[in-house]
């Protein structure tokens, strides 16, 4: 390390979650102990306390460009799948509970915005390391069809759909739509695509200064118990996906269903779902301050836990034979 130098960069990345949950954290001290300072005017108070939802907005915009139509059939086949498991089963449960019992009924302690936003999403850039080590390219490969969880456009469309969110067809339709001008660029032109990837990672460490300067450490504090229960429930995900993999994807075609595990996770960019709900429906507003605390929490204890998660479903099937060695890993083949 040379003299006067601090490895913020890499501390920060050895905290899971961290390029996310650190400046989220800072933004938490600051509103609790100088909350005055965030509202001094200008540039200060425009990016540090109302930045999250543009930012939010590149975000998409970028993660849509990394959408590739032109992916292999396998990949789109098994991206599509884990894709429908994680919003039907995760975004579906959390909509399905607050249609029944209402927004204001906790499920131990969790808010169902904090379900909602939680359950039908999925942390990308981990999902890709394992299966690279876990499953073969066309794995790998699926993470095509799984950014198009990222943001908050299926937990809109359900919650409209069921009638729990008062959310127009218009307001559905310019949430899709950087996602949808960034996935055009991006199968344009290559060079396109692989100049917005950096942006999803800019953005994301942009957007959760001011999303945490939206909470007190009292908040964090209620959320914690709750939070790793919701953690808990974002893995029961993965499992469930394990085996929704295993029953519609082919052994001829697969290596090893523990890949399909590798969604039990909470993305890093489901911390902003609260607020864009709440944005646009005021009737969750008084919810969003819990939720994305909760949803913080998940984001950590998942990325935490899945690997341990799909190293233990791997290692069940090895001992039974359940590997197919006819498919090389990503990894053996140089993904």
């Amino acid at each position: 390390m040379q003299l006067g130098k601090v490895p913020v960069w890499d501390t920060m990345n050895k905290i899971p979650g961290g390029l996310m949950l650190v400046p989220l954290f800072m933004g938490v001290l600051v509103n609790t102990f100088a909350p005055a300072a965030l509202d001094i005017g200008a540039f200060t108070t425009a990016l540090f306390r109302n930045g999250a939802l543009p930012l939010i907005g590149v975000l998409l915009f970028c993660s849509g460009a990394q959408i590739n139509v032109r992916s292999a059939g396998m990949s789109v086949y098994k991206g599509s799948l884990l894709t429908a498991s994680k919003v039907i089963i995760g975004t579906g449960s959390g909509v399905l509970f607050a249609s029944i019992f209402g927004a204001e009924t906790a499920l131990l302690g969790i808010t169902p915005l904090a379900l909602i936003s939680a359950l039908g999403n999925n942390n990308g850039g981990l999902y890709t390391a394992l299966a690279a080590k876990y499953g073969d390219k066309s794995d790998v490969g699926g993470i095509a069809v799984l950014s198009s969880t990222d943001g908050p456009f299926f937990e809109m469309m359900l919650m409209g759909a069921v009638g729990v969110a008062a959310i127009p067809g218009m307001v559905l339709f310019a949430t899709i739509l950087p996602i949808l001008v960034g996935m055009l660029l991006g199968n344009l032109d290559d060079k396109i695509r692989d100049f917005l990837r950096p942006g999803m990672t800019i953005s994301i460490f942009f957007f959760a200064f001011p999303l945490g300067a939206g909470l007190s450490l009292r908040t964090l504090i209620v959320a914690g118990a709750p939070g790793v229960l919701l953690a808990l429930l974002a893995l029961s995900t993965g499992v469930i996906s394990y085996f929704v993999y295993k029953a519609f994807v082919p052994r001829s075609k697969r290596r090893t269903c523990a890949a399909g595990a590798a969604v039990g996770t909470t993305a890093g960019n489901a911390i902003a779902t609260p607020a864009a709900i709440a944005a646009v429906d005021p009737y969750w507003l008084p919810f969003a301050e819990v939720a994305t605390a909760q949803v913080a929490t998940s984001i950590l204890v998942t990325a935490l836990l899945c690997p341990f998660l799909v190293d233990f479903l791997y290692k069940w099937e090895a001992k039974r034979g359940l590997i197919n060695h006819d498919v090389p890993s990503a990894d053996a083949i140089g993904s």
